[in-house]
């Protein structure tokens, strides 16, 4: 399934065939099908529609984000809105979700950094002026740590990543200055690994670091090298690495003029059997629960599998935090639940209905 946002208003969902290949038969590059027909067109927005992405736990849930100031989620099987947030104040230059789906962060050129209730479409919380240069400002949470990161420019245009706490968005935990390079910083982080790439628009070098939940949060690892310009950048999901050789992560480099370029990050080992230490289990293709379970509340974080070859693909559960109740917690709810049930009485007192 393949998403994509246009100039032309609508945000369109496409059917990639199961049949296609990329190559012919002697294994030479060959020209797919051009797709005309679209599965699924979603409209709403009064102006072209500048970014979509897709929910990491829904199925057939969409986010987009237009230059109509607007920002809305979509269950795109019903082909109709879930909800919408249009108050913000310039266009927007990020959109990122949270692990679990259930929140999103967005990113606009007024500096500001606004954190969305995607089932309501409600703000919760906001950074206000998270960078003070001009450059766009970038997004990606990390993990299930509490922690977020932001990466745009200081008031002197220098390049900088800062780490926030969402409890306390008051002033970053850390701010850590890159280089003076003019070109914008898009970071995308592996959760499986806890490693972050920082990748710039416009030159060929990926920064690499691993994140850590404590203080200075960033270590830095060895770059990647090019002089070949980046001109767009995404992961390919952990199920599509070749894991025999050690490869942790693949990004897809879109360049100007020389088409994608893979981009292969390996780990050197010496034994050629599976290495279950650099390779958790990953997200599967499959969604943690529905576009109804998940407005009714339902939280999950993505449903999982082993990539290890002898396993299959075998799909893991959720992990379950066992969350210990005090005294004071259960009688309070005891309290609460009485209290309604003598409220439930004496409207069905006064409306005469036996009990």
């Amino acid at each position: 399934m393949l998403a994509t946002a246009s100039e032309d208003t609508t945000l369109k969902l496409w059917s990639i065939p199961d049949d296609w290949e990329p190559t012919d038969e002697k294994g030479n590059s060959k020209a797919g099908e051009n797709l005309t027909e679209s599965l699924v067109d979603l409209e709403g927005h009064g102006k072209k529609v500048t970014l979509c992405r897709y929910n990491p736990t829904v199925n057939n849930c969409i986010a987009s984000a237009s230059a109509d100031l607007s920002v809305k989620i979509w269950d795109f099987e019903k082909a109709e809105q879930i909800s919408t947030f249009d108050g913000l104040g310039e266009l927007t230059q990020d959109v990122v979700w949270d692990i679990r789906g259930d929140q999103l962060a967005v990113s606009s050129k007024d500096k500001c950094v606004r954190f969305l209730d995607a089932r309501t479409g409600s703000v919760v919380k906001t950074i206000e002026g998270a960078h003070d240069g001009s450059k766009s400002v970038k997004l990606t949470y990390l993990g299930e740590s509490g922690k977020f990161l932001t990466v745009g420019a200081s008031r002197q245009s220098a390049r900088e990543v800062k780490i926030w706490d969402l409890a306390n968005l008051e002033k970053p935990l850390h701010v850590e200055k890159i280089d003076n390079s003019a070109g914008v910083i898009m970071p995308m982080f592996d959760n499986d690994t806890n490693v972050l790439y920082m990748c710039g628009k416009g030159d060929g070098n990926i920064r690499n670091y691993e994140f850590e939940d404590k203080s200075p949060y960033l270590f830095k690892l060895s770059d990647f090298r090019s002089t070949t310009s980046t001109k767009g950048i995404c992961m390919v999901p952990k199920r599509g690495n070749d894991v025999m050789s050690n490869e942790t992560m693949r990004l897809l480099k879109l360049t100007n003029g020389t088409g994608v370029h893979p981009l292969r990050f390996t780990v050197p080992r010496k034994a050629d059997s599976f290495q279950p230490d650099i390779f958790p289990d990953c997200p599967a293709s499959e969604a943690a629960h529905s576009v109804e379970e998940w407005l009714e509340g339902s939280s999950k974080l993505p449903i999982t599998m082993s990539l290890d070859p002898a396993q299959g693909g075998r799909k893991t559960s959720e992990k379950k935090a066992f969350v210990a109740k005090t005294v004071s917690s259960v009688s309070a709810e005891l309290k609460e639940a009485q209290n309604r049930i003598k409220y439930l009485e004496g409207k069905l007192k006064e409306n005469n209905i036996d009990f």
